[in-house]
């Protein structure tokens, strides 16, 4: 269960970066304000999923302390 914890934190941040790229990308080239609103909300979105996982594999599998 651990490696999968390893391979979903670096897919998760990439997924996070890659819709903030496209959000950069839109505003710059003046691309319709509803396409950046939908970005924004999947980045906040994914940003919320890849916090709760990271949250999760460190109270599964953090050191005790």
């Amino acid at each position: 269960m651990e490696t999968v914890y390893h391979a979903l934190v670096p897919v998760g941040l990439a997924a996070v970066t890659l819709v903030l790229l496209l959000g950069i990308w839109n505003m710059l080239r003046g691309g319709p304000g509803n396409r950046s609103q939908m970005l924004m909300r999947w980045r906040v979105g994914l940003q919320f999923i890849v916090i709760v996982v990271i949250m999760t594999g460190i109270y599964f599998f953090g050191t005790p302390s």
